[in-house]
């Protein structure tokens, strides 16, 4: 009898300084630390019938690396660039070529800030962007993404 392939993780990517949730700027970003949002991320990916690769990055080519990893590694990524996603052309780049879905995540809605933080460099290629939620936004980036595999979204 023939085994099904295992089917490929969503890859949730996390830019600098995001290392430091629970402990920076908690009446921003929340109390709740990245380890945390990796576990609840992985528990709702998991209900979904999906996994995750959760990773994160205070260097911008290393995150470079892991979205051109993603291209045969990943299903789709959930990528919250943090501050890269404001100044990165080259994670511009690097996610122009990565040819599977992709959803900007934030934790705080970064419309509602400073002015510097309006521009993203990721949502051109994003298929959808969630902000403002605190953690929850990750977890609503795992029910989208969820969606978008099984063809049940746009």
């Amino acid at each position: 009898m023939a085994t099904k392939p295992k089917a490929l993780p969503i890859y949730v990517l996390n830019g600098p300084n995001l290392n430091l949730l629970g402990q920076r700027e908690p009446e921003i970003y929340g109390r709740t630390t990245l380890a945390e949002i990796g576990k609840m991320t992985a528990k709702r990916a998991k209900e979904r019938g999906l996994s995750t690769v959760f990773r994160q990055s205070n260097h911008e080519g290393e995150l470079i690396d892991w979205i051109q990893e993603a291209r045969t590694k990943a299903a789709g990524l959930i990528i919250n660039g943090g501050a890269y996603t404001h100044t990165s052309v080259a994670l511009h780049d690097a996610l122009r070529a990565l040819g599977r879905p992709v959803v900007e995540v934030h934790l705080s809605n970064p419309h509602a800030r400073e002015k510097f933080r309006h521009r993203s460099h990721i949502s051109p290629l994003a298929t959808g962007v969630i902000v403002g939620f605190g953690a929850q936004s990750y977890l609503l980036a795992v029910d989208a993404m969820a969606s978008l595999l099984q063809g049940t979204g746009p």
